[in-house]
């Protein structure tokens, strides 16, 4: 149903937008973002506008997801659906006057809500899906034998009960253990005497503090020699020699305002470029 009032008139009607070319996009979703404030929630028109930049803007959300594609569980359906709302997120808060590209405001948005959805869903250690689906069943069988026969039930009534053969019932007890990490905080020694050991926490070695950085130092490297002299000159300015936007603008004889596009739209390349490593 097409929308009526003067959001008809001010913008296009998009009839699916979710195969809109992502060039294309880019340019209505600034048309739709400067729209969207000055309409009232929950009418037909602010609807129709929020709705068409969740549907224009969904390649960023897959973009994002295709980085998590070997992540352990997870189907990819359900991390898109989580990216979504991280999209969602982002085209609510979004403000045109920051000059900031949408793909870059939208981005950190979308992986920190598939990031959340990991850390919060994701198992300690992997395990193949049957086991997965197993430890459910097995939960679901001593539950209800506990309730019928009154005690926690044994292996062979556990077995019995869901048509398994023991060894199966312990395959799929020792991978439940994969399910919730034991805290490295947990002290070693002998648990039947009380005397306490050192904790694994002890005995564990320590990241170089260094390292992420020479990682992130080392992707950065190939992207830094693809942008052009002027923008490799701006950005050794600001963060090799630390110079203001302003002390750079005088020295290219430009304005600060135009010093700030620049840098944005360089941070925005490089920003980009570190996503798709």
């Amino acid at each position: 149903m097409t929308p009526t009032g003067n959001v008809v008139e001010a913008l296009p009607w998009i009839e699916d937008a979710d195969k809109v070319a992502p060039k294309d996009a880019r340019v209505l979703s600034r048309l739709f973002l400067d729209r969207l404030p000055s309409l009232e929630e929950g009418t037909g028109e602010y609807q129709y506008v929020r709705n068409t930049l969740i549907e224009m803007n969904l390649s960023l959300v897959r973009f994002a997801a295709r980085r998590f594609r070997n992540r352990g569980s997870g189907d990819m359906e359900d991390v898109v659906q989580v990216g979504t709302i991280g999209l969602i997120k982002a085209i609510d808060r979004f403000d045109l006057t920051r000059e900031v590209e949408f793909t870059s405001f939208a981005i950190p948005y979308i992986t920190g809500e598939i990031k959340r959805f990991f850390r919060d869903t994701t198992w300690a250690v992997h395990v193949p899906r049957r086991l997965q689906e197993l430890r459910v069943d097995l939960a679901k069988g001593k539950e209800s034998l506990t309730t019928t026969l009154g005690h926690s039930p044994t292996l062979k009534e556990l077995a019995a009960h869901l048509g398994l053969t023991e060894d199966e019932v312990v395959e799929g007890l020792v991978a439940a253990n994969g399910y919730v990490a034991g805290s490295i905080d947990t002290p070693g020694g002998d648990t039947e005497t009380g005397e306490c050991g050192p904790t694994y926490t002890d005995t564990m070695g320590v990241d170089d503090p260094a390292l992420e950085l020479f990682e992130d130092l080392n992707a950065l490297g190939p992207l830094l020699r693809q942008l052009d002299e002027r923008e490799r000159t701006i950005i050794e300015m600001r963060f090799g020699q630390e110079l203001t936007q302003a002390q750079i603008g005088s020295e290219l004889n430009v304005s600060q305002m135009q010093i700030s596009r620049l840098l944005n739209r360089i941070l925005a390349k490089l920003r980009t470029g570190l996503l798709d490593a």
